[in-house]
């Protein structure tokens, strides 16, 4: 559910958009028109990683633009975990392309795409910088939401609106465990299944199927305790 915004864009969320757009712009593969076959041929060996790195940072996007237009919150403290969060977008840009590449390079030969293939240790120590960052994301939005949370009041906040955004944090924290699992499999799980560290982030489906389902039935619940008890309902307790 959406709040209705009582404000323009601020230009805390333009510097966003500029950084997002920014940080699209490094995944282009190339930025002049290819002037031969075997330049258009890399040029479309990249297409995959670049489609994958896009649908990323298009959801992270996403998430970001949610919590502004349902919130609109620019004050100090916002200032600087959305900071931490931009600059872990644009820190982790390159690895992720590259992580892209090396992951599809295993069963897709590219022959006009050199990529020097990971050995699993290799695999190991990369997946637990992109587990460490994928994490650290997710904390970043999950701190965002507390933060909301924290400021309810002044947000003129309604009970079901408490609650949503109680579901919304953890909707984040259950994603920043995804990524503590994976970062956790990389330090500490056996070098010759690394790549099961990549492989842990397709729990993100069933975890937020699982997840919703729950918040939903509570949220019914809660929906019913506000009708009946209009006055007395409170947000329920952890």
């Amino acid at each position: 559910m959406l709040l209705r915004r009582s404000h323009d864009i601020s230009r805390l969320e333009a510097f966003s958009d500029a950084v997002f757009a920014f940080a699209l712009t490094l995944l282009v593969v190339a930025l002049e028109v290819p002037k031969s076959y075997d330049e258009l041929m890399k040029l479309m060996g990249g297409f995959l990683s670049f489609a994958c790195c896009f649908s990323v940072l298009l959801l992270i996007w996403y998430e970001h633009n949610l919590f502004f237009r349902r919130y609109g919150m620019s004050d100090p403290y916002t200032v600087v975990l959305n900071g931490g969060l931009l600059f872990v977008v644009m820190f982790y840009v390159y690895p992720l392309k590259f992580m892209f590449d090396s992951w599809f390079a295993l069963f897709i030969r590219f022959p006009h795409k050199e990529i020097v293939p990971m050995s699993l240790t290799q695999m190991s120590s990369a997946s637990a910088i992109y587990g460490l960052g994928f994490f650290l994301l997710f904390v970043m939005f999950a701190l965002l939401y507390l933060h909301a949370y924290g400021k309810r009041k002044e947000l003129g906040l309604q009970p079901l609106d408490v609650f949503d955004v109680r579901m919304y944090l953890g909707r984040h924290i259950v994603s920043a465990g995804v990524g503590l699992l994976a970062l956790g499999i990389a330090l500490f799980g056996p070098k010759r299944y690394g790549f099961v560290s990549p492989m842990s982030f397709a729990l993100m489906g069933p975890a937020h199927w699982s997840y919703q389902a729950w918040a939903d039935r509570k949220r019914k619940r809660f929906e019913a305790k506000l009708t009946t008890e209009p006055n007395d309902a409170a947000v329920p307790q952890s």
